[in-house]
């Protein structure tokens, strides 16, 4: 059995494939998953079991879900899996996706229009969407190292009030915000978090020991242009 010995073990996953509206950050969208996106959610599901029981961990009582719909609808398919109800899914605003505010479901093009039109704000830098600490100029927009702040202080208190050494906690939101969480957490550098990328609904179990967080189980996606 390859055991880790730390109190804290968490597992992290991105929601399943959606139909997410053309052309449009992804970041608030409230439209459901696709069929396929539910078959992921239970195989996801499925391998977080796998994941359980190769580190002699404790199946979880309850499941941490962003409150966008994608996010919980990934929760059901993971609590199938785990033998959990519905009821186990606590929901929170706290693991939702990088905000972008008053921009929330317009296209790339209506957004830097918007930006344009409006005398006090400077073009939008080309990589707007993954530069970690670039703010959109609308009110309630964050960057993404905020919402990886923001999404990393949730992880660590839930995780950290367990008095169980064995216990799992278990996170579904967003793969932005989520891979920004674990910049925060030292998962990640700063360099890796823009090469990397998410599995939908694929566990990415992390456990916290003397020297931090670190990964123990699951993979990152690469990115097509860090590919060798």
């Amino acid at each position: 059995m390859n055991q880790v010995s730390s109190k804290d073990y968490v597992a992290l996953l991105r929601h399943g494939d959606y139909h997410q509206q053309a052309d449009t950050p992804s970041a608030w969208q409230p439209w459901p998953l696709t069929e396929r996106g539910v078959a992921q959610a239970v195989e996801g599901g499925d391998q977080l079991r796998r994941l359980i029981r190769e580190h002699g961990l404790e199946i979880p009582t309850e499941i941490h879900s962003s409150t966008l719909l994608r996010a919980w609808q990934t929760s059901l398919g993971v609590a199938q899996s785990l033998g959990l109800e519905p009821q186990a899914i606590f929901t929170t605003d706290k693991l939702a996706e990088r905000g972008v505010g008053a921009a929330a479901n317009l296209t790339l093009a209506q957004i830097e229009q918007a930006v344009n039109l409006d005398p006090r704000h400077d073009p939008l830098p080309h990589d707007w969407k993954r530069s970690p600490r670039y703010r959109l100029p609308f009110p309630g927009a964050e960057s993404l190292l905020a919402a990886g702040q923001r999404v990393a202080g949730y992880v660590e208190q839930v995780a950290g009030a367990s008095e169980h050494p064995n216990s799992l906690h278990v996170f579904i939101g967003h793969g932005a915000s989520l891979r920004h969480a674990a910049w925060h957490m030292g998962v990640l550098t700063e360099t890796e978090v823009g090469q990397y990328s998410m599995f939908h609904a694929t566990p990415v179990l992390l456990c916290r020991t003397v020297h931090g967080w670190h990964r123990i189980g699951g993979e990152w996606k690469r990115r097509h242009q860090y590919l060798d």
